[in-house]
């Protein structure tokens, strides 16, 4: 008499759907193939085998790999409030899960701040303050405090993560808010368009210009140039007069010129403790800038950190001139063209 005894290897998974192939298509075969003659064989080999591995392997491997990524990389990404915890919901801007609290006792070590979530939304979230506290709890760098809405959310990589009106600062890991060609601003100055490329104008971030001015052409030293100092950004013609008391008889005429300006630190209170700025004449030669801010014409700092300066300049012309090549810069910051015609 022959016994043939069947035994039913399955193989592991690391996939999310192992239980529904393995666990079906094992119970199928064993019960309907195998029936009886197996018995407590497929029940150990297979049984044993395929629960214990598969839930340490599959499950732990899952539940580590796939867990701990949306868990630790891409905790509470969302985008409706059921797909947050019970006490969370899901940040309408930020869109990652926010956890509601009445005081900061009831918030987690990474964000301590329990605060209102905006100016218009009285409801209280747990708010970060700096990005180390957002990895506190796993020691990485993966996460960063939200600029826009202090709440931990994934280093971002792309702009595609960032939400509307919104870029990927790649070397911070930040979402910033977009400040190039097109992005919509406030004020004037640089107001949120980026520093040193961009100004604000008629409530859109524009480019600045290029210079193309043979000052600028001719200027030999165009390494004392950047984009981290002060931002030449505007002129306006004010005026031009007979002025022989300042300017003298061979250039009488004084020509009074409005330059707009913004900086990422204050500017001085008193136009006599400015520095750094220059004129460039059509040659290319420098020329100190404080000597064109001549007796009479204002300096005028603006903004809650005097962050703008309208500095008016004069230079004197003859009374045959008609138009005015001008150059403008501060050490470190942009090269500014203008053309000003009487």
């Amino acid at each position: 008499m022959f016994v043939v005894i069947s035994m039913v290897m399955v193989g592991c998974s690391t996939r999310d759907d192992d239980d529904d192939a393995d666990g079906g298509v094992s119970v199928v075969v064993d019960a309907g193939t195998d029936g009886g003659l197996d018995g407590g064989l497929d029940a150990g080999p297979d049984g044993g085998f395929d629960a214990g591995f598969d839930a340490g392997t599959d499950g732990g491997l899952d539940a580590g790999a796939d867990g701990g990524f949306d868990g630790g990389l891409d905790t509470g990404r969302c985008t409706q409030d059921t797909d947050c915890l019970a006490l969370e919901f899901c940040h309408p801007t930020a869109k990652v899960c926010v956890q509601t609290c009445t005081t900061g006792a009831d918030c987690p070590d990474t964000a301590k701040q329990c605060d209102a979530l905006s100016s218009t939304d009285s409801r209280r979230i747990c708010k970060c303050a700096t990005d180390a506290l957002c990895n506190v709890e796993d020691g990485s760098s993966n996460r960063v405090c939200s600029i826009q809405d202090s709440v931990c959310t994934p280093r971002c990589t792309e702009d595609a993560q960032c939400g509307e009106w919104q870029r990927c600062d790649t070397a911070s890991g930040h979402c910033k808010a977009r400040g190039d060609t097109g992005a919509p601003c406030t004020e004037e100055g640089q107001s949120n368009c980026d520093y040193g490329t961009h100004y604000c104008s008629s409530n859109v971030c524009t480019a600045l210009w290029e210079p193309t001015c043979p000052n600028y052409t001719n200027f030999p030293n165009k390494d004392w140039l950047g984009t981290t100092g002060p931002i030449l950004y505007g002129f306006r013609l004010l005026s031009v007069t007979t002025d022989t008391a300042i300017c003298g008889s061979a250039s009488p005429n004084r020509w009074d010129i409005a330059l707009s300006a913004y900086s990422s630190t204050p500017f001085p209170a008193l136009k006599s403790q400015l520095s750094g700025f220059f004129r460039v004449l059509v040659d290319g030669s420098t020329r100190d800038g404080l000597s064109h801010l001549l007796p009479g014409n204002s300096y005028t700092v603006s903004g809650e950190n005097r962050e703008r300066a309208e500095l008016v300049v004069g230079v004197c012309l003859p009374t045959t001139g008609t138009a005015l090549s001008g150059g403008f810069y501060f050490t470190n910051g942009n090269f500014f063209c203008f053309q000003a015609y009487r």
